[in-house]
């Protein structure tokens, strides 16, 4: 997942800390304005308002990051962004692209120091007391830039230059801007009327209030912990993550107990490992229920609201739905093809989990008739243990096996190496050089192998801790570009893995290592970011999770696994019998995989393709899912109740959807590496990085991919992926 806060010539629904794409287009064209000086620094102490020194071109100064800070930078940031725009207005002359377009880009630098600050604040260090200030300042920072972006006389000099953008002498990439950001502005309410105007900031606001009471409400379930007092319970966890459990339930001031984290990567090890049914029962409704128990943290009547509140936004602004409203600007354009896409892949994926289901009853029933345990029937909270136990007797492969082999620093540097091979990017360790939110990040400069220029910087953020939110995610703190003069990159990955007990290397699974490689995936698309207007940056949504889940191939490629997959104790490479069972079940469990992620893409597609909005959230799951045909045995990945990338603001909603669509690029892509010779052929890698990669949105991103491959996706190459029939 990526998140980018949009710099300010982005709309106002886009914009404030709940806004998020990411994107890249080249520097194609010369610059027609001076170079914009370094910024001063300003008379105000606040240092979240202050330009970042330090090296690297600046760096955030994490080490004054202080929540009670962020309240004055807003109040100052705003006005100082007000000043900006209001000079654009009010400038006397004709509007041209050069008066009107250039300075709003290069406006809101403050502003966007703040909100990477506080993007930080919220999701790696949050606390009582940032909720308090989140729900707050998040309202007023929306109705800030809608009611900004809504002002007639700044749309009048956008309208003006649209008019004569055919006229003026603009070039393409001008054009493209001129005519997207007039689009935008309409679609988001530019033409309404004073007081549906006035309607439209009102629902923002709230909708954005919203947003941060659903997200406090969750993390409140997400800090929540299962504690085991005997130990013979956790029989089958490995006994480095039974350590790390007995570290956490000690920094919870529960010497002596075991405690399993209210968060996938706490919940999934015990639900694949713990032989103890009882245990695996308790956890997994623990997780699954998060947001969903009829306490202060039920997220059910937030939920119903924002669905309210989005199709009320939806018909004022000239919409059927909220989906329609969402896909306008997305490679699907309209709901019914994003399901058309969805539909051709459900009846196949439902039929291969069956067939799992099948598998794992026939040795639950084979242990019962043994005597080796009781009779049960397949349920959720056993389908990650029993597909273990398939996996030992389909492919002789134990998960146990493999992990001993994944450490996690071998694999950062394994992910390093791979961007050296593939785009020449290389990475040298900075930690304790440059300030860190927390003593566990690690920091790296980034520069290129060939000429050493600077790239950037990368920090890592990958381990749980109480308030931090749960998932992965990538962001920027500041993106390259070259309009205002060229700046280098400050990236970020945050993971919430199981640290390692004291003094033992962090090992991890198989899925924790594909989501090193995926967010890992999502840097590269920004570090290789090579933009001058940052108006061509930001990529469509349906196309964001194209690049990280490209790179997740290179994972399980011979040349990563020999040098990186090395055993923590032994020093020994992972053993090829052992790399080649991985291989030959690579398509193994993907009817569940494939299942658990869908399930969630379809309802959040019907959730919000619908006129009338849904008031009972539960009631809708279930009866949506059984519609479907929802195998009983498999859970969605996210249900409503903690369905963050929907709730917690508008980015995903009704563009979960959009991983599918990515993949089925990737798929494609992959198959390009491959009929080529192999993986690291540098001829595709060098088209992929220079059409897709560097091109952001400066063209049309189904036009940008039929140029790298000759055609469209086809999303035969992703049923063949997944192992299903392509007929």
């Amino acid at each position: 997942m990526s998140r980018k806060a949009q710099p300010l010539f982005r709309s106002s629904m886009l914009l404030a800390s709940t806004a998020f794409l990411m994107g890249y287009s080249p520097m194609t064209i010369a610059a027609e304005t001076a170079a914009k000086p370094a910024p001063a620094a300003t008379t105000d102490a606040n240092p979240m308002l202050q330009p970042w020194t330090g090296p690297y071109e600046g760096v955030p100064p994490w080490d004054k990051m202080d929540p009670e800070l962020f309240p004055d930078a807003f109040t100052k940031g705003m006005a100082a962004v007000k000043a900006e725009v209001q000079a654009v207005i009010d400038n006397p002359a004709e509007p041209t692209f050069e008066n009107t377009h250039v300075p709003m880009q290069l406006a809101g630098e403050a502003m966007e120091r703040v909100f990477a600050l506080w993007g930080v604040q919220t999701s790696n260090k949050s606390n009582d007391r940032v909720e308090d200030i989140d729900a707050e300042w998040s309202p007023k920072l929306t109705t800030f830039y809608t009611e900004l972006f809504l002002e007639p006389k700044l749309f009048a000099r956008y309208k003006a230059v649209y008019d004569k953008r055919l006229t003026s002498g603009l070039n393409a990439q001008q054009i493209r801007i001129v005519e997207r950001s007039y689009d935008e502005m309409v679609r988001d309410g530019a033409n309404l009327s004073p007081p549906d105007k006035a309607k439209l900031v009102n629902l923002n606001a709230k909708l954005e209030g919203l947003f941060s009471t659903f997200s406090s409400k969750l993390l409140g379930d997400e800090k929540l912990y299962t504690f085991v007092i005997n130990q013979a319970e956790l029989d089958g966890l490995p006994t480095g993550f039974v350590a790390s459990l007995a570290d956490a339930a000690e920094a919870q001031g529960k010497t002596g107990q075991w405690a399993i984290k209210n968060t996938r990567s706490s919940a999934q090890p015990v639900l694949q490992n713990a032989t103890n049914r009882a245990l695996r029962e308790k956890v997994w409704r623990a997780f699954v229920n998060r947001g969903d128990n009829g306490d202060a943290n039920d997220t059910n009547a937030t939920i119903a609201e924002i669905l309210k509140l989005r199709q009320e936004r939806a018909a004022l602004l000239g919409f059927p739905t909220h989906a329609d409203y969402r896909m306008a600007d997305t490679m699907a354009k309209t709901p019914a093809h994003a399901m058309d896409l969805m539909m051709k892949v459900w009846p196949a994926a439902v039929a291969r989990a069956k067939e799992e289901v099948a598998d794992m009853q026939a040795i639950a029933d084979a242990e019962a008739k043994a005597g080796k345990g009781p009779k049960i029937t397949i349920a959720p909270w056993d389908y990650r243990y029993y597909a273990e136990k398939v996996r030992k007797a389909k492919y002789d492969l134990d998960e146990s096996e493999v992990k001993p082999y994944l450490q996690l620093d071998k694999l950062r540097d394994a992910m390093f190496w791979s961007a050296g091979q593939l785009y020449d990017l290389g990475f040298r360790e900075n930690t304790g050089t440059i300030p860190v939110f927390d003593p566990k990040v690690k920091t790296f400069e980034v520069y290129n192998l060939k000429t050493n220029a600077n790239v950037g910087v990368l920090y890592l953020d990958n381990f749980a801790r109480d308030g931090k939110r749960s998932g992965a995610w990538m962001t920027t703190y500041r993106s390259e570009q070259g309009l205002g003069g060229e700046r280098n990159v400050l990236a970020s990955n945050n993971n919430n893995f199981t640290e390692g007990a004291k003094g033992e290397p962090t090992l991890v699974s198989l899925d924790d290592a594909t989501t090193l490689f995926h967010e890992f995936g999502h840097g590269i698309h920004y570090l290789l970011q090579h933009v001058y207007y940052p108006a061509l940056a930001g990529v469509p949504r349906d196309f964001v999770e194209f690049p990280s889940q490209v790179n997740e191939n290179w994972l399980m490629t011979p040349e990563v696994l020999s040098k990186f997959a090395t055993h923590y104790k032994t020093g020994e490479p992972m053993p090829q019998a052992l790399v080649d069972k991985i291989l030959a079940s690579n398509k193994f469990n993907q009817g569940f995989d494939t299942v658990e992620y869908l399930s969630s893409a379809i309802v959040d597609m019907k959730l919000h393709d619908r006129k009338t909005p849904v008031t009972d959230v539960d009631k809708f799951e279930r009866d949506t899912l059984a519609e479907m045909g929802m195998p009983k045995e498999i859970v969605m990945r996210h249900r409503l109740p903690q369905f963050g990338h929907l709730f917690s603001s508008d980015a995903y909603s009704a563009g979960y959807y959009s991983y599918l669509w990515s993949e089925t690029m990737d798929a494609d892509t992959w198959a390009a590496f491959t009929e080529a010779g192999g993986p690291w052929d540098r001829s595709v890698a060098d088209k992929f990085r220079t059409i897709l990669l560097m091109t952001g949105n400066e063209t049309d991103r189904a036009e940008a991919y039929r140029a790298f491959r000759g055609r469209d996706p086809d999303v035969k190459a992703l049923l063949r992926k997944r192992g299903f029939p392509t007929e």
